[in-house]
């Protein structure tokens, strides 16, 4: 799956045309104020297309979870002032409660070609959700070409991600969706060999799919964080107070068999930094002890695999031809419970491989550390990259081929 095969915005004619695009504008706020618009900086090549194509673009996005009810510190007001500044030109806010509301169709209607509306928070409506028909209708009214390019938002099944295709004419892709699907659709099709995955956080639960996808795909999987203490029980190893899910010990048990039986290599922590609880705050100073995988104390739990695992799981990645990477080593929220994400982060930035960081934590951890720009690319979707590697088709995407 690639975005060769999907329609972009490169093959619509859009000249005097409305175009509603889907943006993610989900951007972190603090007293109204953007931390990071990394979102937004993402978004531009497709609205500057459109703009310089003589479109009339009308964007629209969620942001955070009002859960179908105006939240006013879930605006999008912050977003419109802030894309004005990067573009260079007035963006419209519509600040319509209902979204579709009179200020929206005030401003489409005035639109001249080459001019921006932002609609307000998509999700200030209970319908976005759940998909439901009227809403999706009435964003199709103020549209004739639909543009999805949030990628961040393709798995979800929503009104402006995939019923408002029902009211348009013609449906496309935009750049951010081709760029996600070019890397991680040739990641796990047709990526270059060795092809290492290196996945982690907290649960093993969370990553099922993922690890059974990837058996079939890579040549070397490297498990850390939380997840990787039910595999080393799964071993018959000790790890104390560490996360482990009873429950995907066998699970842990038949994966390590499978990929045994398929000559894919799984490599798991071999030593461990652990303390005797979980800090409180999240950041806060706390004494730490390195074990072996096979022997952390009874009271103490790991957070962190150690310095051997690090170096032996850049190791890994330095002969690799593809990496995929998708969670953290350890609590990296924590200085002393990082070193291991910064470890693999480094590792990534200095191999002359393909690298795709696949959004959420493993994203972020890049960019704070100074790496983002080392990398071939970085998702902007933490649940739709790991959707993607788990073989899922996202609604998001699939819905444009629908509609052509």
């Amino acid at each position: 799956m690639t975005a060769i095969n999907k329609k972009t915005v490169d093959d619509l004619k859009v000249s005097g045309k409305r175009v509603l695009v889907r943006c993610d504008f989900n951007v972190p706020l603090k007293a109204g104020v953007i931390t990071d618009e990394n979102r937004i900086v993402a978004a531009l090549p497709t609205i500057k297309k459109l703009i310089a194509d003589g479109a009339k673009v009308i964007l629209c996005s969620h942001l955070g979870k009002p859960k179908g009810e105006p939240k006013p510190e879930l605006s999008l007001a912050p977003v419109a002032k802030r894309l004005s500044e990067l573009l260079g030109k007035e963006v419209v806010f519509a600040a319509d409660d209902n979204v579709v509301g009179e200020n929206a169709k005030a401003a489409v209607a005035a639109m001249k070609d080459g001019d921006v509306v932002l609609l307000q928070n998509t999700r200030y409506r209970a319908e976005e959700t759940k998909n439901i028909a009227t809403f999706s209708e009435e964003l199709g009214s103020l549209a004739d070409i639909f543009v999805n390019d949030a990628f961040g938002a393709a798995h979800r099944a929503h009104c402006s991600t995939v019923g408002v295709v029902d009211y348009v004419d013609e449906a496309a892709v935009g750049y951010l969706i081709g760029k996600e699907l070019k890397f991680l659709g040739n990641a796990v099709d047709n990526p270059e060999r060795p092809f290492v995955c290196i996945l982690g956080g907290a649960k093993v639960a969370d990553k099922l799919l993922v690890i059974e996808n990837l058996l079939n795909k890579a040549d070397t999987l490297i498990i850390g964080g939380g997840m990787s203490y039910t595999f080393l029980v799964a071993q018959g190893h000790h790890v104390g107070q560490s996360l482990v899910d009873n429950e995907k010990i066998d699970y842990c048990r038949e994966m390590l068999k499978k990929a045994k039986e398929k000559g894919v290599q799984i490599l798991l922590p071999v030593d461990n930094v652990a303390t005797k609880g979980f800090p409180d705050p999240i950041d806060a100073p706390i004494e730490t002890k390195v074990f072996p995988s096979d022997e952390i104390d009874a009271d103490w739990m790991g957070l962190d695999i150690g310095p051997k695992t690090a170096e032996m799981f850049a190791d890994a990645v330095k002969s690799a031809k593809t990496v995929v990477w998708n969670g953290p080593m350890g609590v990296s929220e924590n200085p002393a419970l990082a070193n291991g994400t910064k470890a693999v982060a480094k590792a990534l930035a200095e191999t002359d491989a393909v690298t795709i960081i696949g959004g959420g934590d493993s994203a972020a951890a890049v960019n704070n550390l100074g790496y983002g720009d080392k990398m071939s690319h970085i998702s902007t979707g933490g649940g739709a990259s790991l959707e993607f590697l788990e073989g899922k088709e996202l609604p998001g995407i699939a819905a444009m081929d629908d509609k052509n």
